[in-house]
């Protein structure tokens, strides 16, 4: 169904889920029957039986009965991959009618290819769609790119819808940040899409020259690929050094584009249930958490837990029941499913200090507090009993030059314990902290990785 992002969100419960339920019975005809790894997943399931004697005629009588299907987990689908090189068996079409490749950026566990047809690759730029409009984007703008096009999809489903929408799409692969900045200011552009990390190293070069970022045409930020945008202090960095909105945008190389925010309701991430099957389980148990035949918004406590997600618009290569390993927070709506700040983490990136349950992100939220802290690395060793939590800082060139000539050193002491104490009264821990000079931790234009399990390097 091509709807519009309005549209979108003004659609009631009701009417999502009798949609839902039809894509579903779509996607398990179109597959059961000619998808090998889907055929040899379910025949090993007792409560699969039915949906595999049923051929090309599968019915869904509700949401519930679509739960029974076990989860999809990455590990299979790696080891697929593996097993049967290089694309493994999660194909319903042959592998002619493909005509795109893709592989996931590596950030978590082994890297995995996925391919996808025209159609599903159309199925793409609808998500995307949705995304850029309820951004505000429209024909007249001028999108500007600055991503290299290499196998990670990043921003090639952007870069496309917003051609289709009629927009003037800036590409700026295969140039420096200056080059880039230069670009950017000469074409006028009105919207950027990037990862966080690249908004804020773009900031932090226009300074570098002497150029206020706040001063250009750009009007609006997508950002996407790490959480970023979803933590109050690194979006509020963003907005203040370009001047503009930051809108998050969450999605998956595997499972699409799924996520978007608007302009009426900043830091709430909405799921596209349109074309996502979305649900929340205890990533412990497994157990549902929503939807229990109820709307979020009968519910008395938050829920939280992993989300996983159905995509029935790319059944060509699908991904059914995912566990995606984010975290999220479902907001009360009587719509669309919501998410407060979007993800919130990774299941994978929780550590836990001292009997206290850390996110990564919650750190990042402190440190990107404060002005003086330029970028950081988190090193989590669990290898004695206690653990040891060490956040290395580079700090700004003005910071250190602040200290009265003293430098690296006892400089900036104060520093350091104002940190500590933020980052103990915020999520109750007390970490080592170790600071470097300015432009010795490393720099992207994509994503940026700054946890680490294991002892600190270097």
């Amino acid at each position: 169904m091509k709807v519009t992002a309005s549209e979108l969100l003004g659609m009631a419960r009701s009417q999502i889920q009798a949609a839902q339920i039809d894509a579903l019975g779509s996607l398990l005809s179109r597959v059961l029957p000619n998808n090998r790894f889907y055929r040899e997943k379910y025949s090993r399931v007792e409560a699969c039986s039915d949906f595999l004697a049923a051929g090309e005629t599968v019915r869904i009588p509700s949401l519930e009965a679509f739960s029974a299907l076990p989860f999809t987990e990455r590990s299979e689908i790696e080891n697929d991959q593996l097993q049967h090189p290089p694309y493994g068996t999660n194909l319903s079409v042959p592998l002619t009618t493909f005509q795109r490749v893709h592989q996931t950026s590596g950030s978590t566990g082994t890297p995995v290819t996925w391919l996808d047809t025209a159609e599903s690759w159309s199925w793409w730029k609808r998500c995307w769609k949705v995304v850029l409009e309820a951004a505000g984007v429209t024909a007249a703008d001028r999108v500007f790119v600055p991503f290299s096009f290499g196998p990670f999809i990043g921003f090639w489903g952007a870069f496309e819808a917003a051609m289709d929408m009629g927009a003037v799409v800036l590409p700026a692969g295969g140039m420096s940040t200056l080059a880039r900045l230069a670009y950017l200011r000469k074409h006028e552009a009105t919207v950027v899409c990037c990862t966080p990390t690249y908004a804020l190293r773009m900031i932090e070069v226009a300074e570098g020259e002497g150029v206020n970022l706040s001063e250009s045409t750009v009007s609006t930020l997508i950002v996407a690929g790490e959480p970023g945008g979803g933590i109050a202090n690194t979006r509020q960095r963003i907005e203040q050094g370009w001047g503009a909105r930051v809108f998050d945008h969450v999605g998956m190389t595997e499972i699409g584009a799924w996520g978007f925010e608007t302009i009426d309701e900043p830091r709430l991430v909405f799921v596209n249930e349109l074309e996502f099957v979305a649900e929340v389980v205890d990533s412990v148990t497994g157990e549902t958490l929503y939807p229990r035949g109820e709307n979020a918004a009968a519910c008395e406590k938050p829920i939280r837990g992993e989300l996983v997600l159905t995509n029935p618009g790319r059944w060509e290569s699908p991904l059914i029941r995912y566990r995606t390993g984010d975290l999220v927070e479902v907001a009360p709506t009587s719509g669309l499913m919501a998410l407060k700040a979007g993800v919130i983490g990774r299941t994978d990136d929780m550590i836990h200090v001292r009997g206290v349950n850390v996110f990564p992100s919650a750190l990042e939220n402190v440190l990107r507090g404060f002005d003086e802290v330029a970028e950081f690395q988190i090193f989590w060793d669990d290898s004695s009993d206690s653990g040891t939590l060490l956040i290395r800082l580079e700090c700004t060139t003005e910071s250190i030059a602040g200290d009265g000539g003293e430098g690296v050193g006892g400089g900036q002491v104060g520093l350091s314990r104002r940190i500590e104490a933020a980052i103990r009264d915020a999520v109750h821990v007390r970490p080592a902290i170790e600071i470097v000079s300015p432009d010795t931790l490393p720099r992207s234009d994509m994503k940026s990785r700054r946890f680490f399990r294991g002892p600190a390097s270097g």
